[in-house]
C-alpha cells in the first residue's frame, strides 16, 4: 500500500460508521408511527367486516367498536352457503378469470412488445388509437348490439373479449418492454441469426416473468370482479359470476313489508348480516393470496411510472 493511499484511510467513511442526527432520528420515529396509523386505518374496516360477519347485529347496529366477534351469530353464513347458486358462481368467476387471463395475455404481451419497437411502421398512430380508447368510447349500447350481433351475448366470451386488452396496462407493459430490452439485444440476437418470432419467444418472454406476473394479477383482479358487464350481457342466472349471485342473494333477504313481529325482527338481523357476509366470501380468496403476490403490484406501479 502506498503512502498516499494510507494517508487517505484514516479520513474515509463508510455507510455502516455513519451515526444517526438527532434530527434523523426524531424523523425516523415520527415516519414509523405515521406508518403504522395509516396501516391501521386501512386494515380496520377490513378486519371490521371480517369480524361483524360473525357478530350479532344488534351489536353490529349500534356502532360498537370491534376487536373480537360479538355474541357469536352465523345465520347469514348458514344462508349463503344453502344458496344453491353461490358454488356454481364461484365456479363461474374461477373459469372467466382463467380464461380471460389467458385472452389478455395473449392479446396484450405481443401488442406491447411490438408498440416498443422503433422499427415498427405506424408505431405512434397505433398508439394515438390505443390512448384514444382510454378517454372516448362508442358507449354502452353500441357495444351491447356488437355483442348480440356477434353472437356473443349470454356466453363466456361476452365477458372476456371486451376486457381482453386494457389500454393500461397495454402501456405498462410497453414500457418495461422499452427500458428492460435494448435495441442493442436485438442488434446482437440477429447477428446470429435470430429472427423477430425467435427473439420475442426465446428471448423477450423469458426475460420478463416479472411484467407477465403483473399483468396476470391486474386482469385476475379485474375479472373477479366484474359485475356490470355479467349483468349487461349474461342472461341465465346459472353463469353468473360471484358477485352477481351474492348481490341477488341480499335481494332476496330484503326485509318483506308484510313482516311483523319475531319474523321482522329475525329478517331485519339475517338481512343486515348477509351484507358483511357477501363482501367477506367475495374478497376471501383475493386476501388469501393478496400477501403472497404483492410484490408485483408494487413493481406494477413502479414498471408503469419508469416511461409513460
Amino acid at each position: 500500500m502506498s503512502k498516499k493511499n494510507k494517508e487517505r484511510l484514516p479520513h474515509q467513511t463508510t455507510a455502516v460508521g455513519v451515526k444517526e442526527s438527532v434530527g434523523d432520528h426524531i424523523f425516523n420515529i415520527i415516519n414509523t408511527i405515521l406508518m403504522i396509523v395509516i396501516c391501521l386505518v386501512i386494515l380496520y374496516p377490513l378486519w371490521y367486516v371480517i369480524v361483524a360477519s360473525f357478530t350479532d347485529p344488534k351489536i353490529t347496529n349500534s356502532g360498537a367498536f370491534l376487536l373480537i366477534p360479538q355474541g357469536f351469530y352465523t345465520p347469514g353464513y348458514e344462508e349463503a352457503f344453502d344458496y344453491p347458486l353461490l358454488w356454481s358462481g364461484y365456479w363461474n368467476n374461477i373459469v372467466y378469470t382463467v380464461v380471460g387471463v389467458i385472452v389478455s395475455l395473449v392479446a396484450t404481451i405481443p401488442c406491447a412488445y411490438a408498440l416498443s419497437r422503433y422499427d415498427m411502421v405506424g408505431r405512434r398512430p397505433l398508439m394515438f388509437l390505443f390512448t384514444f380508447t382510454m378517454f372516448f368510447s362508442g358507449g354502452m349500447v353500441p357495444l351491447y348490439l356488437t355483442i348480440q350481433d356477434l353472437g356473443l351475448y349470454n356466453t363466456l366470451w361476452a365477458l372476456v373479449l371486451p376486457m381482453a386488452v386494457s389500454v393500461y396496462n397495454l402501456i405498462v407493459c410497453r414500457s418495461f418492454f422499452e427500458s428492460s430490452l435494448p435495441i442493442e439485444l436485438l442488434e446482437a440476437a440477429k447477428l446470429d441469426g435470430c429472427s423477430d418470432f425467435g427473439f420475442f419467444f426465446k428471448i423477450a418472454i423469458p426475460l420478463s416473468s416479472t411484467i407477465i406476473a403483473v399483468m396476470v394479477l391486474f386482469y385476475a383482479t379485474a375479472m373477479w370482479n366484474v359485475y356490470f358487464n355479467a349483468i349487461m350481457y349474461l342472461r341465465d342466472e346459472s353463469k353468473m359470476p360471484l358477485q352477481v349471485i351474492l348481490r341477488n342473494l341480499v335481494l332476496a333477504n330484503q326485509v318483506n313489508i308484510g313482516s311483523s313481529g319475531a319474523e321482522l325482527a329475525d329478517r331485519t338481523a339475517l338481512a343486515n348480516q348477509l351484507k358483511y357476509v357477501v363482501v367477506t366470501l367475495a374478497a376471501f380468496p383475493l386476501i388469501i393470496v393478496y400477501p403472497f403476490v404483492q410484490k408485483y403490484f408494487a413493481k406494477g406501479v413502479m414498471i408503469g411510472a419508469v416511461k409513460g
